[in-house]
């Protein structure tokens, strides 16, 4: 691929070299002993033993530090045995690792031959320990002070014409100091240019629930599952990117709840769980989860839950108790036409279209007939396609139709990735305007907000790539891996003048570079946040909404860390060179002064220091009170929803990007994905054998996928064939080896989230 730069050229992805796959049968549960000796196998290798125990008996615990994966929330009472999982221990290697980065390093290898590398090798190099600059026209990253490099970003920012020229991103790794802070430079700078790695993954829920029941975020707290009667779990696979779920589902069947998994592959996590801290989980068979698996085609969540609904009403004639007619009345508005709506789909249109049998639908409307403590969770497999947001909207109809919210075990449960994101939202990291908090701002900060939006993950891809857009801080991420389209973000970054990543780790979007490039690297989660000798914390966010702290116990990687916060006050203090309301100096080596603007700015924040203490507090959420006071008729909303058309021709299949099990979002921890039986290898598609044998393709045979969008061909080469138990006409590949697939101008309806579960692609045999 050919680039602006005229010494280096870099590619957005590495060179293709298969490792050896290995194919097994696939596991028939998750976690277990092996669970535990995989974890524990990464910790000792990247850690050392001594190094491995001291942090992982502290991660999770409540004056500890939080993970730096997923976002689940922890328990009340907390496991003395390690309140983690298989997952959590990888991650925890990853930045705990005693490798480094250093300038040796740098001066070793060269850009162009570290793009060569795979994800996997980039990221298994280790922690970055000082701050690097890559020079115009350079091929190698060299040493750089602070000062200097926050000279540098200083000079390119005010250099550009317009503040919308620099774009401020933010990964769900930050804390909420650091994102408060890093939003406010943006604004005090004038852009409202603050995408988030939430665009790509649940904007699409914050969209659908903020305007069905009034808040962008879940109604469910983690004891709500051990008191429902129905779970329903749309596309999430819950044993490889959030574990410790495995666990209150457990309780939840414990105590007589039920569990209905509906996901085109059937995940082991939710065929049966071996909790490795209980003697059943370790001498038995341990806890079948899934009660009802429904094994739908991608994308047809629709056509199953107005299946299930119409089925319902039908019941509903005879027995009116199954829906909840008194919450229906009290509660919501759109009843009668979504009834009306509901019933202009035919019942053998939408079974099958569902592509599944009649009879575990059936089983279903029996769970959810007779039950109104209802969750619906669901992730990136009902976000991600074009009709994202009404992929959400149609849970919602359903728990309005059940009451199945305000009320303990019941409610909306959208599973979080990164550990929190959410807490950046909550914060003020939106590219949206939102008045009031413009308001609180100009009051507290002394400054004038800006009032134009801004852009959200994929207009930022576009600003750069047409060059309306210069320069581009990260905080945290790796934007060039997790975006779609790879080669055209690729081409976007390169067209910018500085590209900035505040990191811990080596990645891709350190290779894939502006004219000029910084690496800042910051304290990972574990590690001790030292001011004057005493020890400082810092606070984030759970997928329910709980804010609770975080503070390390490990030794930093490097003298020349800096934390998160620091970093942002040292580029403030550097672009306004002290001539600014606020000291940004200051309050970014005073977290609790940080906290206390985050108290004056943010309502929910209230006392944020004092309450984050312990176990931390529950912010605000209208719907657990049931108050829909601000929504249309100060109700909740029935939706009528439409069912997805993908419109494929002949030999097309439809395409969903999944994550192996030695993986979380763009950071690989390993080549094997044990659950799903495939070892020591990243690129595989999997497909159905009949699939296979009509298109004449056998196991392990190397093809190409070909995406063709616009008669503008994408092509993702030399994957192997693995046979799967997956629908017909469907398949599925890792990201972000796949996202080259995914065009970045196709995307959700009103969340701009990219349909990177639901690619229309060919498969042609591969001639290499």
């Amino acid at each position: 691929m050919k680039t602006n730069h005229t010494s280096r050229k870099v590619s957005p992805e590495s060179e293709i070299k298969f490792t050896g796959i290995e194919l097994k049968a696939p596991t028939s549960y998750a976690a277990g002993m092996l669970g535990v000796k995989v974890a524990l196998e990464h910790s000792f290798k990247e850690m050392g033993v001594a190094r491995s125990f001291q942090a992982l008996a502290k991660m999770n615990q409540k004056e500890g530090f939080d993970c730096p994966s997923c976002a689940w929330p922890d328990p009340e009472n907390r496991s003395k045995l390690g309140e983690y999982c298989e997952n959590g221990a990888k991650a925890l290697a990853e930045e705990a690792t005693t490798k480094r980065v250093d300038a040796a390093f740098f001066q070793k290898y060269s850009v162009e031959e570290l793009s060569r590398w795979s994800d996997y090798e980039i990221g298994k190099s280790g922690r970055i320990e000082a701050p690097m600059f890559l020079a115009e026209g350079s091929s190698h990253y060299q040493p750089i002070s602070w000062e200097k490099a926050f000279e540098i970003i200083a000079e390119e920012l005010d250099q550009l014409n317009n503040p919308n020229g620099a774009i401020f991103y933010t990964s769900g790794r930050s804390s909420n100091e650091a994102a408060f802070l890093y939003g406010m430079f943006a604004r005090a700078f004038g852009t409202n240019n603050l995408p988030d790695c939430s665009n790509m993954c649940h904007e699409s829920s914050g969209v659908a629930l903020g305007e069905t029941l009034g808040i962008g975020k879940g109604s469910v707290k983690l004891e709500d599952f051990y008191e429902a009667e129905v779970v329903l779990i749309l596309g999430q696979n819950p044993g490889t990117n959030h574990p410790r779920m495995l666990s209150a589902l457990e309780k939840c069947k414990q105590n007589g709840g039920k569990i209905v998994s509906i996901n085109p592959l059937e995940e082991a996590g939710l065929v049966r769980f071996k909790n490795p801290q209980s003697v059943g989980g370790v001498l038995t068979s341990g806890t079948a989860i899934s009660d009802v698996h429904i094994p739908i085609k991608i994308n047809e969540d629709v056509a199953l839950l107005k299946l299930i609904m119409k089925k319902l009403a039908v019941l509903a004639e005879k027995d009116p108790s199954v829906f909840d007619h008194s919450f229906i009345d009290k509660f919501t508005v759109g009843y009668t036409s979504f009834l009306s709506h509901l019933a202009s789909f035919s019942e053998e249109e939408l079974l099958a279209r569902c592509g599944v049998s009649e009879d575990v639908i059936n089983q279903t409307v029996a769970l959810l007939a007779k039950n109104k403590k209802i969750i619906v969770c669901w992730a990136m497999g009902l976000t991600q396609h074009k009709n994202g947001v009404e992929n959400i909207k149609e849970c919602v109809n359903l728990l309005l139709l059940k009451g199945s919210l305000g009320k303990p075990g019941a409610g909306t449960c959208p599973v979080r990735g990164h550990s929190n994101v959410q807490g950046d939202r909550s914060v003020g990291i939106m590219h949206f305007v939102n008045e009031d908090l413009n308001e609180r701002i100009a009051e507290v900060f002394k400054f004038t907000p800006p009032i134009e939006e801004g852009y959200d993950t994929v207009r930022a891809m576009e600003a750069m790539h047409e060059g309306n857009a210069k320069v581009f801080v990260g905080l945290g991420g790796n934007f060039v891996s997790a975006a779609s389209d790879t080669y055209y973000t690729a081409e976007a970054f390169q067209n910018c003048n500085l590209t900035v990543q505040i990191s811990t780790k080596l990645n891709r979007s350190h290779l894939i570079t502006g004219k000029k490039a910084l690496i800042l690297p910051t304290l990972g989660r574990s590690e001790h946040d030292k001011k004057d000798g005493e020890l400082r914390f810092l606070t984030v966010e759970n997928s329910m909404g709980k804010v609770h702290r975080t503070r390390g116990v490990l030794e930093p990687a490097s003298d020349w860390l800096k934390s998160e916060p620091e970093i942002i006050g040292g580029i403030a203090n550097a672009y306004f060179k002290g001539k600014h309301s606020v000291d940004w100096l200051g309050l970014s080596s005073n977290y609790s002064e940080i906290r206390n603007k985050m108290s004056e700015v943010l309502p929910s924040f209230k006392k944020v220091e004092e309450n984050s203490k312990e176990g931390g507090f529950y912010l605000p959420n209208n719907v657990r009170e049931l108050d829909f006071s601000h929504l249309p008729e100060g109700k909740a909303q029935f939706s009528n929803c439409e069912l997805p058309e993908h419109e494929l021709v002949e030999d097309e299949f439809l395409l969903m990007t999944i994550r192996s099990h030695d993986q979380f979002n763009t950071t690989v921890y390993g080549l094997n994905d044990r659950y799903r039986g495939v070892y020591n290898e990243r690129r595989v598609v999997f497909m159905h054998p009949s699939d296979m044998k009509k298109i004449g393709v056998e196991r392990l045979e190397k093809v190409n996928l070909i995406s063709n969008y616009d008669g503008k061909r994408r092509e993702a080469l030399q994957f192997l064939v693995v046979p799967h138990k997956i629908p017909k006409g469907n398949l599925a590949a890792y990201f972000p080896e796949t996202n080259v697939l995914v065009p970045y101008n196709r995307y959700a309806d009103k969340s701009y989230t990219p349909i990177s579960k639901s690619i229309k692609v060919t498969v042609e045999k591969s001639v290499v």
